[in-house]
């Protein structure tokens, strides 16, 4: 399959202050004891997708990605680190490393998405329609939409609800409307042209982008160098495509087009999912080659180009790891619903634990940790190499490596990174504590974030 595939991986992500810093980059932070870019690059593995490009934000993030990836994948992936600057968005980064893209197809994949999701059952599609974007739509978790998370710390207040709007044909592959992060309560307008061609639409809310896509090259190497302005591939690339797909092929060459001609509103009452059967001349063929049709049905008049959706099962797990709250539920779940996930055991090689002390269910003790007496574990992870004393409790928390725990702690609904020092008696309740950070004995703190001044 001539697929190169490029893996944004990302770099000092800020909504993840203080859990990044210099010595671990977005792409290396810990989940279950694997860093969160582990698990895209293993479904690509999995899949023989084996010809990658990393993208990174910043050059010594780039050279600690480069390294671990040596380390873990050697002689099973063939993968070039490409460094470019932070916060020029997931288009400028393609943009930037566009010298590098030569195949006739791309697959581009979030580094910090944890799923199960097949990227090569996506790129499969992708050929079969010869469509120039196909993006993979995963079910909205339960707990509302992941795009956003909870930023942890104070920062308690409830934020409203936003979702992507999608439009589908009756056969549920095609992409005939996407608005990116539009509100359910609000109006959204759907062209004319669209819907005359579609004839049938299924409107849905309840579908997550995975920021898993598809590209057709040349097309998508077009609307880079000509829409310079373009940062993001879900905001401004793929709506792009999916407005233009049944206008003239000129509309990709740059080439002015008369406006639309009008809009159809159409609203969606109660957050609920609704099919709209906007018109009723539904058709067996496929929309675009309807619309490419001239009025006699014979002669392909206009040209087209498709934008597909590959809808995952609604089983799938499919979650990107972008805020203080996902990094917390993915690890909880990696641990539980989702092991499968995981290539490994729980329980690291040889742990030490003192008389009494549990490790309950949903679980992981890294190798070389070692407990106390009559400590517990609940729904955590204990990461590499930690020392922890006796009459601990960790409950609902992510303990990175190499961190010293003194007796008597309590651990509830928070993080603590790599280095950290606990001393006797602290009491921690959703709380992040930054690389090597010291808590004093007896201190106790509830929703704060620790961390040391950057020098």
């Amino acid at each position: 399959m001539d697929f190169q595939v490029v893996v944004l991986a990302g770099g000092n992500s800020k909504s993840l202050t203080p859990l990044v810093s210099k010595d671990v980059p977005k792409p290396l932070l810990p989940v279950a004891n694997h860093p969160v870019l582990y698990y895209v690059l293993h479904q690509l593995e999995e899949s023989n997708l084996k010809n990658l490009i990393v993208v990174v934000e910043g050059e010594d993030a780039g050279l600690l990605v480069g390294a671990w990836i040596s380390g873990t994948f050697v002689d099973r992936l063939h993968v070039e680190i490409a460094a470019v600057p932070e916060d020029i968005g997931t288009a400028g980064a393609l943009r930037a490393i566009s010298h590098y893209l030569t195949a006739k197809d791309i697959l581009v994949v979030s580094g910090d998405l944890v799923s199960d999701v097949s990227p090569g059952a996506v790129a499969a599609t992708h050929r079969r329609h010869d469509a120039v974007v196909t993006a993979t739509l995963c079910s909205v978790p339960i707990s509302g939409s992941s795009e956003l998370g909870s930023s942890g710390g104070k920062d308690k207040t409830k934020k409203p609800g936003r979702y992507n709007i999608i439009g589908l044909d009756p056969r549920k592959q095609f992409l005939v409307h996407i608005a990116t992060g539009a509100e359910i309560e609000k109006d959204t307008r759907l062209q004319k042209h669209l819907l005359h061609a579609v004839g049938q639409m299924e409107i849905r809310s309840d579908l997550m982008d995975a920021h898993m896509y598809a590209f057709k090259r040349s097309v998508l190497q077009e609307v880079l160098d000509r829409k310079d302005t373009f940062q993001s591939l879900k905001q401004d690339v793929v709506p792009y495509l999916v407005r233009s797909q049944l206008k003239s092929e000129a509309v990709l060459s740059g080439i002015p087009q008369a406006e639309e001609d009008g809009n159809k509103k159409v609203s969606f009452p109660n957050n609920q999912v609704m099919v709209s059967q906007i018109l009723a001349n539904a058709s067996t063929p496929s929309f675009h080659e309807l619309y490419s049709m001239d009025p006699g049905g014979f002669a392909q008049t206009r040209k087209t180009h498709k934008c597909c959706a590959y809808i995952a099962s609604s089983s799938s797990y499919c979650v990107r790891l972008n805020s203080i709250q996902a990094f917390m539920d993915i690890n909880r779940d990696v641990t539980g619903e989702a092991d499968h996930l995981l290539s490994d055991n729980v329980i690291g090689p040889s742990p030490k634990l003192g008389t009494k002390t549990t490790v309950g269910p949903h679980c992981m003790l890294g190798e070389g940790s070692e407990m106390g007496d009559k400590c517990q574990v609940k729904r955590s992870v204990i990461g590499r190499h930690c020392r922890i004393g006796s009459h601990v409790k960790v409950v609902n928390s992510v303990v990175m490596n190499h961190v010293t725990i003194g007796d008597g702690c309590i651990i509830q609904g928070s993080v603590i990174c790599s280095n950290v020092q606990l001393q006797e008696r602290v009491v921690l309740k959703d709380c992040q504590v930054g690389a090597g950070f010291v808590v004093t004995a007896g201190s106790e703190y509830k929703g704060e974030s620790l961390a040391r001044k950057e020098k």
